[in-house]
């Protein structure tokens, strides 16, 4: 019998306050991406720093999600989910408060590293849903959990502008509300989250996390600074030059520990590549939706010839909230998809609703309605790939395993929204409006949006190519085989014994999903 076949046993059928605790919880996830968005010119005024240095607000929390989330999902694999989720809401507070009473840049960017630690609590939340809820509810369940993501990235978009609204801003009450709402989520987790019926134990495997966390920063840290220091520098090339190497001293290490935090067989799995794959492409289309839309809607049209003169929270209002609403709709109508036509085809159905939105945008974005009209079609697309993405992880990696899997891919899309960032910022400001009044500064040329938007369709096109070639059927035996012969010993660094059986019951809950959706 499966663990999942257990938790259908003993739990009731469609435990919803479980859900929607865990969701609120994946919510503060991306809320914490976006927070600080409206408000860094604010923190800039008040600090009295420059722009530059403001930026390390945002880079900061990016950064240490990608170093927290892998460490922190194979640690709720190895010693209970429960306790971590306590852990990472706990890091989250006390970063929010820092943030929320601190006047030093410095200390506000340690709150945001501590911030960064709730990017782990979204795939902790995927691992307790798989071994809580019963297989005909699953795939709904991951589906709503994962649409939360939408939500948070909007409301926290809304909630900043509202809360530093009027003649004398306080950017502190936005930190405040991450307190408050962390903390709802805390005493959620502590009531309705069950502790984990099993854990593999084992030791961490520090040298692997060491490594792949400099290997991330490596990465990271030029793409999202480069045109801070211009893409041909030293800087930035050299530490582009540095992320080979760690990348080649990470894989080194975790081919040589017994117990690799990241099982290279599994990092290699086709599933897994090719679902991480997906992942980085729907990070920079739906990033670059975000900041492409609420840059162009604040254009002074006066000036440009083009954009609505909006407000920040206009934009966040108006143009964006309406996408970020039909995500939490879409997400359970991509979660009954999975069950009827499978993950992969529904990570298609999403990416093709993502082609015509950007194609919208691209060819028209000279009116509100189809602005508005084409980011509805994006956040299907959004939710969409959320609901397929984690079912996809799940059908190919075995139980103990999938904190860390959907880690990864949560840094898939962290990087594709980093590079989706460098990307857009750098196209707007490499060509601007020619002949501008004195003491304006300096305005993207509207081509650049329509390229923006050209550029983010591309990113769902390919989405549509990796379901099609690269998450063919019949890729999950090879993975799985290495652990039908493996010892207790050898559990930590492959599938376990019963890896095969459990990837079998994870078929057959996919079947028992199909037939009950």
């Amino acid at each position: 019998m499966t663990p999942s076949d257990r938790g259908a046993q003993t739990r009731p059928a469609g435990d919803l306050s479980l859900v929607l605790v865990l969701g609120l919880a994946a919510m503060i996830v991306s809320m914490m991406q976006t927070l600080v968005v409206p408000i860094l010119s604010i923190i800039q005024s008040d600090l009295g720093t420059s722009t530059a240095n403001v930026s390390w607000v945002t880079t900061a929390t990016l950064l240490s999600a990608a170093v927290f989330t892998p460490l922190l999902g194979r640690f709720g694999d190895m010693h209970g989910k429960k306790p971590t989720l306590i852990g990472v809401l706990l890091l989250m507070i006390a970063g929010s408060v820092l943030a929320a009473t601190t006047t030093s840049l410095l200390w506000l960017i340690v709150g945001r590293v501590l911030q960064g630690a709730a990017t782990a609590i979204f795939p902790l939340a995927l691992s307790v849903l798989r071994e809580e809820m019963p297989p005909a509810k699953l795939h709904g369940a991951m589906a709503m959990v994962s649409g939360t993501l939408a939500v948070g990235s909007g409301f926290a978009l809304v909630a900043a502008g509202l809360l530093t609204r009027g003649a004398d801003p306080d950017y502190h009450r936005v930190f405040w509300l991450a307190v408050a709402l962390a903390a709802v989520a805390l005493v959620g987790v502590l009531v309705r989250v069950p502790a984990s019926r099993s854990t593999t134990g084992g030791r961490t495997d520090w040298l692997g996390a060491v490594t792949l966390a400099a290997l991330l920063v490596l990465l990271l840290l030029p793409i999202s600074q480069g045109h801070e220091w211009g893409w041909g520098s030293v800087r930035t090339l050299g530490l582009f030059v540095a992320a080979v190497v760690m990348a080649a001293v990470w894989v080194f290490v975790e081919r040589s520990v017994r117990g690799p935090m990241v099982d290279m067989r599994m990092f290699v799995h086709r599933p897994v590549l090719f679902t991480n794959l997906a992942g980085l492409f729907l990070g920079f289309a739906m990033f670059s939706q975000f900041i492409g839309v609420a840059y162009l809607v604040q254009m002074p049209k006066e000036l440009t010839g083009y954009g609505f003169g909006a407000s920040v929270l206009r934009a966040s209002v108006e143009y964006l909230l309406p996408t970020t609403v039909v995500s939490l709709l879409a997400a359970q109508l991509g979660g009954i998809l999975v069950g009827r036509i499978g993950a992969r085809f529904t990570l298609v159905v999403g990416a093709v609703f993502g082609v015509a939105g950007f194609a919208w945008l691209t060819l028209a974005h000279g009116s509100s309605a189809s602005i508005i009209l084409a980011g509805l079609l994006i956040g299907v697309a959004v939710s969409f790939g959320y609901a397929a993405m984690p079912a996809l992880i799940v059908a190919s990696v075995p139980h103990h395993q999938t904190g860390i899997a959907n880690g990864l891919n949560s840094i898939s899309r962290s990087v594709g929204s980093a590079i989706a960032s460098a990307v857009i910022t750098s196209l707007l400001a490499s060509r601007t409006i020619a002949h501008l009044p004195a003491g304006v500064p300096a305005l993207p040329a509207e081509s650049q949006f329509t390229l923006s938007f050209a550029i983010a369709g591309v990113a769902f096109v390919m989405i549509v190519a990796v379901a099609l070639v690269g998450l063919t059927r019949g890729a999950t035996p090879a993975y799985a085989a290495a652990g039908e012969s493996a010892s207790p010993a050898e559990a930590m660094t492959g599938p376990a014994a019963g890896g095969v059986a459990e990837l079998a019951g994870d078929r057959a809950e996919e079947k028992a999903a199909a037939a009950t959706a």
